[in-house]
């Protein structure tokens, strides 16, 4: 191979590496460091960027989108002297691509220590519990600290999670059994407040359906006495009318006969007859065995003839009735009994017993009382009760 052409393909070989130091393209959401001669000159943006050829050098390649660093579990001892393993996970960005080059010679570790020995110095002062339910106050913590710390690193802490909090196995095993407990006593709790509100219920229906008994039996009480009064004086007006109207029938009777006696005009042959036909009857009896015709039995006639007004002239009868002023007989008084056969009670329906009135229960913690229907309906139900219908 000739001299000028070995000599021509380094040439170009020359112009493509120098052209290749003197271009860099810069990827969207990175940026890269440029050293010139071992110091720092510039930072290049996201692009086509230029250098000088054996010169600048490209020092780190920085990734400026959000990072998620998760730290392993770390041992922390809380104030009540017991050991927890507690992970956590860091958020940040890098702000300044220059400072997280040379501030710190690397931000990982370092950032890593600096959440380790916060993590320690704010979990320390909290105790098991306060650790357990504090999180969000460590977290905020956690990521002020950190986010004061790395400002001159060029960094940026967005937010600090604590990921996980490990408490030693016999503590877990504690923290079951108190949880266990806690949780069979609230169950206990709600089953006697149940139970109470359950027996506080069934005697308030109890209740209910006996004072709904108790009013029913005292209004069906009270209007089977005033029936039984009502009956009895019903029926005490029914004999009173009964009685009137056969003592003025009886009385009728005998006016009657007694005018027909008078009209009559009877001698002394026939009340003689008439007191032998009345002989017989007298001797019927069981306990007349002997009968003996007095000796002035002509003499009692004559008396009884006497009576009859047989005695001569002037003489009276008791039969004799005197005549009214206008030549009639004299009238028998009459009496007023327009309100016998009428009773004086009011009718049954109006009557103020027959309205059944409720009373209200004033005394009982319960809500204001139902409706009729309603208390009967939940009377049936609690005690299988019936109850008389309602009264309009």
């Amino acid at each position: 191979m000739e001299p000028a052409l070995i000599a021509l393909i380094v040439i170009a070989l020359l112009v493509i590496v120098v052209l290749a130091k003197s271009v860099t393209i810069v990827p969207q959401a990175q940026a890269k460091v440029i050293e010139r001669l071992g110091r720092y000159s510039r930072t290049l943006a996201p692009g086509l960027n230029l250098l000088v050829p054996f010169v600048d050098r490209v020092r780190a390649t920085i990734d400026l989108r959000e990072q998620v660093i998760s730290f392993p579990p770390q041992p922390v001892i809380t104030s009540d002297n017991l050991q927890v393993g507690i992970d956590t996970v860091v958020y940040f960005q890098v702000t300044d691509p220059r400072l997280a080059v040379y501030g710190i010679a690397n931000y990982i570790t370092g950032m890593e220590q600096l959440t380790t020995t916060t993590l320690r110095n704010v979990v320390g002062g909290l105790n098991l519990e306060g650790a357990l339910t504090g999180r969000d106050g460590i977290n905020s913590q956690l990521r002020e600290v950190l986010d004061g710390t790395t400002g001159p690193w060029g960094l940026r802490v967005a937010r600090v999670e604590i990921k996980a909090i490990d408490p030693p196995p016999s503590i877990r095993d504690s923290m079951e059994k108190q949880m266990r407990a806690d949780r069979d006593k609230r169950a206990i709790i709600l089953t006697a407040e149940g139970a109470r509100q359950s027996a506080i219920t069934t005697a308030e229906g109890q209740k209910a359906a006996a004072i709904l008994s108790a009013e029913g039996k005292k209004q069906a009480a009270i209007l089977e006495a005033e029936a039984e009064r009502q009956s009895r004086i019903l029926r005490a007006e029914g004999e009173r009318a009964a009685l009137f109207l056969q003592a003025q029938g009886q009385a009728k009777s005998i006016e009657t006969v007694f005018q027909a006696i008078h009209d009559g005009k009877p001698d002394q042959g026939l009340l003689a007859y008439q007191y032998l036909q009345t002989l017989p009857k007298i001797a019927q009896g069981d306990a007349n065995k002997m009968w003996i015709v007095p000796s002035e039995f002509s003499k009692a006639l004559e008396g009884l003839a006497s009576l009859g007004g047989a005695g001569g002239e002037g003489s009276r009868s008791w039969l004799d009735v005197e005549p009214s002023a206008n030549g009639g007989t004299r009238p028998t008084a009459e009496m007023d009994t327009t309100g016998w056969f009428e009773s004086q009670l009011p009718p049954a329906a109006e009557q103020p017993e027959a309205r059944i009135e409720l009373s209200s229960i004033a005394d009982a913690p319960m809500p204001p009382p139902p409706s009729l229907a309603q208390a009967k309906d939940e009377v049936r139900e609690i005690g299988n009760a019936e109850l008389p219908p309602p009264t309009s």
